[in-house]
């Protein structure tokens, strides 16, 4: 091993935020998007916990339901109770509210929503359980060995796990099968009434080339990334696991990206090997609890950290660049402020044809709505409770400690129309899709709900039936 290659080889263990000398490196994975060449890898096949990186199989399972017909991206979707009472963050939504498909998404992608999440899993499944055996169903057919899912939105679960190889998979499925939705996973901010919520990858118009696609955030895992960035053509996918903060994991990202688009660099040259040959090493996910939430950090570490932890990420950023005298000396130094890749991207409540009132999405007594009301809110449901607590949160959260409020009966009034900017295939006269059987029938589940070929671990023109182990 060259002198280059081991400083590299420290950096990477540095990159993900752990200090050195830990027993325990993090999982770093930078992959070509078309061909599935491993430009550079540690640990890839090491079991993680996944938090809200698991939103992309969501996604997924999702749009192959579009795909196959069983509902399109206007489909209404309604709120239960179930989806009402999950854990920040969230939209904070009562039961019974109305959302189309394709706001939904975008609130799972970008705000990272886990309510949202859950109504997407019982509005394409018929219900959580159904929906979680359909995302590891795909994830068996799609090669992910080392995934289990027991959840649609990646809160802390023992059984919620992953590796950066399968992360990798799923990245590059998402990208060939499902092209004509690419814009859902770059969208820098979504707009609610006069509420701007902004993506919490930060690469997304701050590194160049930058376009997707999620980050997740929990105790047991760190700050976790998938990302992919495109320049000149070639587009790779970048995987970080296990990050210390907000901070490391977008620099260390940008540091990889910047080493897979120069064409002088390769840690394997031209013997690279691809995903396939990435074995899944099975065992117990490492806790990073510890690291991430011990100590002072107990109340304040969140998915919305954006700071540098306890690891400097300009040493970080040193230890990657080491041996290659035209690397930037600092993954902050990739970062800047770009112009906006689009405005923020407008989200509303309701259908299309039958546009919600955004006050009535909120329980008129709800101690932890925004303190900031988007426009739409109506005077009657602004006022707290005079033993209310100030809500610190921001306008997407919703305590789920208080017991969720019945569905509103009353039919949604519109104000004015807003464009999802997705699919514009419109459902006339839809019903909410609910978990409830008492108030829609359960969609038909296929036996194999994947029609369409499992993207080949290695190129994607050449598809292989058998699922590496």
């Amino acid at each position: 091993m060259s002198t280059a290659t081991a400083k590299l080889t420290t950096g990477i263990m540095l990159v993900a935020g752990l200090a050195a000398g830990t027993a325990h490196a993090n999982p770093i994975l930078l992959v070509e998007a078309d061909t599935g060449r491993v430009l550079e890898q540690q640990d890839a096949g090491k079991p993680w916990y996944q938090a809200s990186v698991t939103k992309l199989m969501t996604v997924y399972v999702a749009l192959n339901a579009v795909k196959n017909g069983r509902l399109t991206m206007d489909s209404p979707l309604t709120v239960s109770p179930l989806a009402a009472s999950q854990q920040p963050s969230k939209m904070g939504f009562k039961p019974g509210t109305v959302v189309t498909l394709d706001n939904a998404l975008k609130m799972v992608l970008v705000k990272s929503a886990n309510d949202m999440a859950m109504v997407v899993a019982e509005g394409v499944g018929g219900s959580m359980p159904a929906f979680v055996d359909e995302m590891n169903a795909t994830a068996a057919h799609l090669g992910m060995s080392g995934t289990h899912y027991s959840n649609p939105n990646g809160l802390p679960d023992p059984g919620q796990i992953s590796t950066a190889r399968d992360l990798a998979i799923l990245a590059r499925a998402l990208i060939y099968h499902f092209p004509e939705h690419e814009m859902l996973f770059r969208i820098p901010s979504i707009k609610l009434g006069k509420a701007v919520l902004r993506n919490y990858n930060r690469l997304i118009d701050r590194y160049p080339g930058a376009d997707g696609m999620k980050t997740g955030f929990v105790c047991g895992s760190g700050y976790n990334l998938v990302a992919t960035a495109t320049r000149g053509g070639k587009r790779l996918i970048a995987v970080v696991l296990g990050a210390r903060s907000g901070t490391v994991r977008a620099e260390g990202a940008a540091m990889l990206f910047e080493k897979g688009f120069q064409a002088s660099w390769g840690i394997f040259g031209s013997a690279a090997p691809t995903l396939s040959a990435i074995q899944n090493t099975g065992g117990e996910p490492f806790d990073m609890k510890p690291y991430v939430c011990g100590g002072k950090r107990a109340a304040t570490a969140s998915e919305a950290d954006d700071d540098g932890a306890s690891v400097s990420s300009s040493a970080i950023s040193f230890a990657l660049a080491a041996g290659n005298p035209t690397m930037p000396r600092s993954g902050a130094d990739l970062l800047q402020t770009l112009p906006p890749s689009m405005p923020p991207v407008p989200v509303f409540v309701g259908t299309r044809t039958a546009p919600q009132d955004l006050g009535s999405a909120y329980a008129a007594d709800d101690d932890d709505k925004p303190k900031k009301k988007p426009a739409a809110a109506s005077a009657a449901t602004t006022k707290k409770p005079a033993d209310a607590k100030a809500s610190k949160t921001k306008p997407a959260t919703a305590s789920s400690a208080k017991p969720a409020p019945k569905p509103s009966a009353k039919k949604p009034s519109g104000t004015t129309e807003a464009s999802s900017g997705g699919t514009k295939t419109t459902t006339q006269g839809a019903k909410p899709v609910t978990a409830s059987a008492a108030a829609a029938p359960k969609p038909k589940l296929s036996p194999k709900p994947l029609a369409m070929p499992r993207p080949d671990l290695d190129a994607p023109a050449a598809a292989s039936d058998q699922a590496d182990e």
